[in-house]
């Protein structure tokens, strides 16, 4: 994600990943209440990446890496440095 800013709602983020848009409100509520988002209307920030990676499932490191190995980063430094980072 090249920017810590998404223009989605939460109805939408639910569509997607095949939930109740319920279930997707109590956890935006919850990742902002610890102040890991800021949720308003269909804007989503991202205050603290790191703190939001450490609380996903593992399956986001192989995703990633996956999208990286598919659609090559233009960026190879920060590719690296994320992967070196998920190895430890």
């Amino acid at each position: 994600m090249q920017s810590n800013q998404l223009v989605m709602t939460q109805e939408l983020i639910a569509n997607m990943l095949g939930v109740r848009r319920e279930g997707v409100t109590e956890a935006a509520g919850r990742l902002h209440r610890i102040g890991i988002i800021n949720y308003q209307r269909g804007h989503i920030t991202v205050l603290d990446r790191s703190q939001l990676e450490r609380r996903s499932c593992e399956c986001y490191a192989v995703v990633k890496k996956e999208y990286y190995r598919l659609l090559p980063a233009r960026d190879l430094t920060e590719l690296r440095l994320t992967t070196r980072d998920e190895m430890h």
